[in-house]
């Protein structure tokens, strides 16, 4: 379920950037491309909590879901904007190293050492990360100058993100990703408001075409299924191997690049890959 996660976050996170794309690239932008796919995925949500009659949660679960969704909304902004401004691949390895990192030293805290194998295979996967999503030296120099910081955020609040899931849990698995969209819904919304207000600060325009809204359709589908599939994951088993397997979504990103954009995979990425699949091994053994 945690690589299937990841699959289908690398599908989101690609759609993501390619909507902020047509969309300006902008702040705005991205945050416009989060509300609409945020909001999409908030009303299939209710409508399966409909369906299904599920009650909802309180306490805790109720708390964690919803900071779930505001750290979640953050980063996805910072993500998106760091994908759309430089190198899909450089802001994809430093977000997804964090990522991984923040909840598997925590569950390592919190449930004891995972084992000295798998262990080995965390540190494979961080390994692979960085080989399959890194950019080139040249690529790297330009995404330093103006997306860094943002990679850095979103893979912080991502790792966050994967923590609050894990501890709303018990509340099953489609109301916290309810409510974790009512988070960011609501932050993102709250962002979006405030930066058109000051609008003169904030150069760019942000225009939702067709495509950008076709874009943000497929972020509702990708995101939302590897969100569910997080949460399944990390009820069956633990959080540090649940979060360090759907870590390596990058995987997914890079190779849609490749197909739809020619950014073809170089060698090095090729063997992150094969790293990857020997890191997946380790863990799941």
């Amino acid at each position: 379920m945690a690589l299937a996660a990841a699959v289908l976050w690398g599908i989101g996170d690609f759609a993501g950037g390619m909507g902020v794309k047509r969309a300006g690239g902008t702040v705005r932008a991205a945050l416009r491309i989060i509300v609409l796919s945020h909001a999409i995925s908030l009303a299939v949500l209710l409508l399966i909590l409909g369906l299904r009659g599920d009650t909802p949660p309180q306490a805790a679960p109720l708390f964690w879901s919803i900071a779930a969704g505001i750290a979640g909304g953050l980063s996805l902004a910072a993500f998106y904007i760091a994908l759309s401004r430089g190198s899909m691949g450089a802001s994809a390895a430093v977000s997804g190293l964090l990522a991984a990192a923040i909840p598997a030293t925590l569950s390592s805290y919190l449930e004891g050492s995972p084992g000295l194998l798998r262990l080995a295979g965390f540190a494979a996967a961080g390994i692979a990360i960085w080989l399959i999503a890194a950019a080139s030296a040249g690529e790297a120099a330009v995404s330093a100058r103006g997306t860094t910081f943002l990679a850095i955020a979103a893979g912080a609040g991502f790792g966050l993100y994967f923590v609050c899931l894990k501890f709303a849990g018990p509340a099953g698995v489609f109301w916290p990703m309810a409510l974790a969209r009512t988070g960011s819904l609501a932050t993102c919304g709250a962002l979006l408001l405030a930066i058109t207000s000051t609008r003169a600060a904030w150069a760019g325009t942000a225009r939702l075409s067709r495509p950008a809204v076709l874009w943000a359709i497929l972020v509702a589908a990708g995101d939302t299924s590897g969100n569910v599939l997080f949460i399944a994951a990390t009820r069956a088993g633990r959080l540090d191997i649940a979060a360090v397997l759907a870590s390596l979504y990058p995987a997914s990103t890079i190779l849609l690049a490749g197909a739809l954009l020619k950014e073809r995979p170089t060698l090095r990425q090729a063997f992150g890959m094969l790293v990857g699949a020997s890191a997946v091994v380790m863990i799941t053994l």
